[in-house]
């Protein structure tokens, strides 16, 4: 059942079939009046073909009925293969309203293969499910930011429950349980992340939030580390332990440019932290973020200087 909308998937037999000549028209010139059809032409000797099918098997049954497969095996089906110029397989076709509106040869990542079943549908005028899901992020990540962390976890569990592998949603469930100040659970949650989606730039930001979270616990006081620093600017570890401290009050420009200035007077000091926490903040901002861009502009200068 769909959490979100409670509407059903339809069964995998309604949505993909195997064609033939003698079904082409009906099976994909004729159905695609109504929905799109994706049409998989391969053979039983075609080893990419073994990868290439059940993924995209997969990415229509995801689609909820927003699209159709026809598998053609082309050593049965010469003539249709010939007419439609298949020249290697594995290659795929997209059917609407009985004409090709998009194609692809060769076997490809499961990423991509969801990115073409998703372009099918929408050129279709359809919703696909993984753009229906990206709005529900949005708003948990609306709810996420006005401090409702809780409904913002709700939310994203929701959407894991219908794709598990949605890397911005599990990336937001981790962010919600820091905002929750509950670490361990979101360690235990970034810990369990499916390998597929393990180095995702949605959940390094994660780890790396979780990673600052940490420190926040065991920062000093402001005050004091500033009135260290100042009486001793050489102080490479109290300078370090300013910039976490200012990182966990929200004074995040402030970290930088300590980390920045620690950076520059000793960039080796303890393995380079200095430029290893740079990372982290960097990591844990979005790349566009002018904390992110200007810090990361400043560092380089330094570097190749």
């Amino acid at each position: 059942m769909d959490i979100l909308n409670g509407t059903g998937a339809a069964p995998a037999g309604d949505l993909i079939k195997d064609g033939s000549e003698a079904t082409f028209m009906a099976d994909v010139v004729e159905a695609s009046q109504q929905t799109p059809v994706i049409v998989d032409f391969w053979a039983p000797w075609c080893g990419p073909c073994k990868t290439l099918g059940p993924l995209l098997e997969e990415a229509v049954i995801a689609a909820r009925g927003a699209v159709k497969m026809v598998k053609i095996n082309v050593d049965e089906a010469q003539m249709i293969a010939s007419q439609l110029r298949v020249q290697s397989i594995p290659t795929v076709y997209a059917f609407y309203k009985g004409q090709p509106i998009d194609a692809f040869q060769g076997a490809l990542p499961g990423s991509e293969i969801k990115a073409f079943v998703d372009k099918v549908i929408a050129a279709a005028g359809g919703e696909s499910p993984g753009g229906r899901l990206d709005e529900a992020v949005e708003a948990a990540e609306e709810m996420l930011a006005q401090g409702a962390a809780v409904e913002a976890a709700q939310t994203f569990a929701a959407i894991l429950g219908e794709d598990l592998n949605h890397a911005a949603a599990y990336g937001g469930l981790v962010r919600s349980h820091i905002a929750l100040d509950d670490l361990d659970q979101a360690e235990a949650i970034l810990n369990g992340a499916p390998a597929e989606i393990s180095t995702s730039p949605e959940l390094e930001a994660a780890f790396a939030q979780l990673e600052l979270a940490k420190q926040a616990a065991d920062a000093g006081p402001v005050g004091e580390l500033q009135a260290a620093v100042e009486a001793n600017p050489g102080d490479h570890q109290a300078r370090f332990d300013l910039a976490q401290a200012l990182h966990a009050g929200g004074q995040v420009q402030e970290a930088v440019d300590q980390l920045l200035e620690l950076f520059r007077r000793d960039r080796e000091w303890n393995d380079g932290a200095a430029k290893a926490q740079l990372f982290t903040i960097f990591d844990a901002l979005k790349p566009n973020d002018p904390v992110v861009l200007n810090g990361r502009r400043k560092l380089s200068s330094m570097i190749f200087a």
